[in-house]
């Protein structure tokens, strides 16, 4: 039996939503010492078009997510995406817990259920757990690296291992937005065949490194209580990937050392998120993969945005399937991932 989302669960929680951040929120509440050094954006008046009251305004954030019959949110930041590509290890630790207090604001006043998933810089670990343990003593359900890493700190890097061990005893998923780090995002596309590329083929790609780096590097084998989210890259190539890796694994196991047990695909089951907001392909494909591992998401408020017509996007992409997998998709992965409990 299939049924609408709406017939599914009456409620919608987003995944993967953005706050908009004052344009000068890091030249007003860095240290003084720092703010002569603090990244200038413009007015979002200026460059923002897709901008919604509610996602500036925490009191308008409620009227909005109504407009899109959304329940609750998982929020990410805008600007603060940009952030991840510094290489002063300083400033940047200082810019994200700005926005970190910024955030855990924001969802205090918001009006609507919301939960911050913070900013933890990773050049010096020691830090990078500090800002964890914070994150988490102030109710924040999740965290975010970067994607791609510096050149000199990949994940592939024991570096991380520290991280990952208090995000596994805190329970703390660790998220990798698009977007952020030492990628295509570093660079400015004046080219508009590059600039197509970056869209779809370098994004993936980058996509498929970072998960590719958790679960061959052993990470996951390490610390089987770490959970990861790949976080609006869409899910339509996944399971493709996901075959591809077992059939090597298999067909090269006796002579090459790899450092896990299980089959590849087995960790991303067992450990592993990705978010969707508009992938017809990979809604297709779900009848036969990825309803525990995959969460629905309406990317609010960007220019990708299905807002404020999410429903209707959902029912042509996914409407397709059982009333339980449904309501996996667009409800329970997300909760029982960080633990919400929604008014």
């Amino acid at each position: 039996m299939t049924s609408t989302p709406t017939q599914a669960s009456p409620l919608l929680i987003s995944s993967d939503s953005h706050v908009s951040e004052p344009h000068d929120l890091w030249e007003t509440r860095l240290p003084k010492a720092l703010r002569d050094k603090a990244p200038k954006f413009r007015p979002r008046e200026e460059f923002r078009p897709f901008d919604h009251p509610g996602a500036f305004d925490p009191s308008q954030r409620l009227v909005e997510m109504t407009t899109d019959g959304v329940s609750g949110e998982v929020l990410y930041p805008t600007l603060g995406l940009t952030l991840f590509k510094m290489e002063d290890a300083p400033l940047q630790e200082a810019c994200f817990h700005a926005y970190n207090e910024w955030l855990k604001e924001y969802c205090e006043a918001s009006t609507g259920p919301v939960y911050g998933i913070g900013m933890v810089p990773a050049y010096n670990i020691d830090r990078a757990i500090e800002e964890l343990e914070w994150c988490h003593k102030a109710g924040m359900p999740g965290i975010m690296l970067w994607q791609v890493p510096h050149p000199d700190l990949p994940f592939t890097s024991p570096h991380y291992d520290p991280l990952w061990q208090a995000a596994q005893d805190l329970n703390m998923p660790v998220s990798i937005h698009i977007l952020t780090g030492f990628n295509y995002s570093a660079t400015v596309r004046n080219n508009d065949i590059e600039a197509s590329r970056d869209s779809v083929n370098r994004k993936t790609n980058d996509m498929m490194n970072s998960v590719f780096d958790f679960v061959f590097t052993g990470v996951l084998d390490r610390f089987p209580g770490l959970k990861i989210v790949i976080v609006e890259g869409e899910i339509g190539w996944m399971p493709f990937i996901l075959q591809q890796w077992d059939y090597y694994f298999h067909r090269f196991r006796k002579v090459r050392n790899l450092p896990i047990e299980l089959e590849p695909s087995e960790y991303f089951y067992r450990q592993m998120h990705l978010t969707f907001f508009n992938d017809a392909v990979g809604g297709q494909l779900l009848s036969s993969w990825g309803v525990d591992n995959c969460m629905w998401s309406n990317d609010y408020p960007h220019g990708n945005s299905p807002w404020p017509n999410s429903r209707d996007v959902l029912q042509r992409t996914i409407g397709h399937l059982p009333q339980d997998s449904l309501r996996k998709l667009v409800q329970d992965n997300v909760t029982k991932l960080y633990g919400l409990t929604l008014p």
